[in-house]
């Protein structure tokens, strides 16, 4: 395309390459992209894409995250968008103008230099990260799964524990080979029933000095009475009692009040020691956000939008997934939960927002979240769910295969709307093959 009326395009900006930022990069560069009607650019600070709950799975070792991992290029290239590498530290409204931090590589040489992108529409879609609310020795101490990244160094830990605990003369000490989630939340209740499995996986692999029901504990800290608050009590409870047949370690109602390098200690003077701690308690959306120029943020730096997901501050600015505060009629929560759903559903509707930009139109499309339930995957153990809607009117509790083939079918929506029906089918197959002649658990 001639580069003066590439210029002339609609510039459409997407900060952040999570389950919503990509799809909508796609489906724009799949309609507008390829038609030559706008331009779109996607901005991360990864190279590569990994869907953030199976995070979980990547940080027990169940998962081996060069199976799933999608390089942002390869997609651009595939499907008519641009991809730039970098971290959004700035905006500038009055120019309509981005700044992207510079990049470093692990030896700490810049790579990138700082850059500035000119934008006429602006999505922010940077998700969230882990909240410590500020708990003394939470960030020094324990490790979030936000990001492959670390739930890799998690992994690592976990294997150089065992190994170390294998090779060492003295018998294992108190908290060596002890596991303490903090959250029992979605992420926290699925690493520990997967972390249940794995470490027996890892310990038949010649780990033969360990023995996993005396040696290996999985602790659940949540500050709530019961553990996924946010959830129906039925489900609650199922879990509840999945997770004690597995013999993890149920905390309810304590609060954590510090984390050394030794171990946990929580409100009612409890001490739970252990060298691998994951913090999987809140969250809130990135920090920059808050002091980004003039737009409305909350209390957990969530940009505030409206209805049509613009900032209630900029017309020509939206966000949304887990960084935006979005309202939820009718509802006592009063803003749209931090769901992979949510996410999937606001990028559908923004890629009618853009093509309603793109064509001049000044009236925007509305977002009405559908709340389809929830469902929690305990590994091989079981998988539970509610499922809302229209075939009973109201909830209905799942559990067992049915339950699971939902929870499946999840991340195969998420890869037909970045691949489509037959590449999915295709990777699912080919999945299946090799992993016969694999191990079960990611080995180093």
């Amino acid at each position: 395309m001639d580069k003066n009326k590439q210029n002339d395009l609609h510039h459409v900006v997407i900060v952040g390459g999570g389950a919503g930022g990509l799809e909508l990069a796609t489906k724009l560069g799949d309609s507008l992209g390829r038609k030559g009607k706008a331009q779109i650019t996607l901005i991360d600070s990864s190279r590569t894409h990994v869907w953030k709950p199976l995070l979980h799975e990547i940080a027990a070792g169940s998962m081996n995250p060069d199976k799933h991992e999608l390089e942002y290029m390869a997609q651009a290239h595939w499907h008519h968008f641009r991809f730039r590498l970098g971290s959004m530290d700035g905006l500038n409204q009055a120019k309509k103008e981005v700044t992207i931090a510079p990049y470093f590589d692990e030896d700490g040489v810049e790579v990138i230099p700082r850059r500035v992108f000119k934008y006429d529409t602006l999505i922010i879609a940077v998700g969230s990260t882990t909240n410590d609310f500020g708990i003394k020795g939470a960030r020094e101490h324990s490790i979030a799964l936000d990001t492959q990244d670390q739930a890799e160094k998690f992994h690592r830990r976990l294997h150089n524990a065992l190994v170390r605990a294998q090779t060492q003369v003295e018998p294992v000490q108190a908290g060596q080979l002890e596991v303490v989630i903090v959250g029992a939340g979605a992420t926290g209740v699925e690493l520990s029933a997967e972390l249940h499995n794995t470490t027996r996986e890892l310990a038949a692999y010649g780990l033969d000095k360990i023995d996993p029901d005396r040696d290996i504990k999985i602790s659940l800290i949540e500050a709530s009475d019961r553990v996924l608050p946010a959830l129906p009590p039925k489900l609650s409870n199922s879990v509840d009692l999945e997770l004690r047949k597995l013999r993890v370690h149920l905390y309810t109602g304590e609060r954590v009040t510090e984390v050394t390098d030794k171990g946990v200690y929580t409100h009612s003077g409890r001490f739970i020691p252990s060298a691998l701690v994951v913090w999987a308690a809140g969250i809130k959306a990135p920090d920059f956000l808050r002091e980004i120029d003039g737009l409305e943020t909350n209390r957990i730096n969530q940009l505030v939008v409206n209805r049509t997901l613009q900032t209630t501050l900029d017309e020509n600015i939206f966000a949304f997934g887990d960084c935006a505060a979005c309202p939820w009629t009718g509802h006592a929560d009063n803003t749209v939960p931090p769901r992979a759903q949510a996410a999937h559903q606001q990028a559908s509707l923004l890629v009618k927002t853009v093509k309603c930009r793109v064509a001049g139109k000044k009236e925007l499309p509305q977002f009405t979240y559908r709340d389809y339930g929830s469902l929690v995957n305990l590994g091989r153990y079981s998988t539970v769910g509610n499922l809302m809607g229209s075939i009973t009117g109201g909830s209905l509790f799942i559990e067992g295969m049915f339950a699971r083939i939902m929870y499946q079918s999840l991340y195969k929506m998420h890869l037909m709307a970045l691949h489509g029906v037959w590449s999915m089918a295709l990777q699912t197959l080919a999945r299946l093959i090799t992993r016969r002649t694999e191990a079960q658990v990611k080995l180093h």
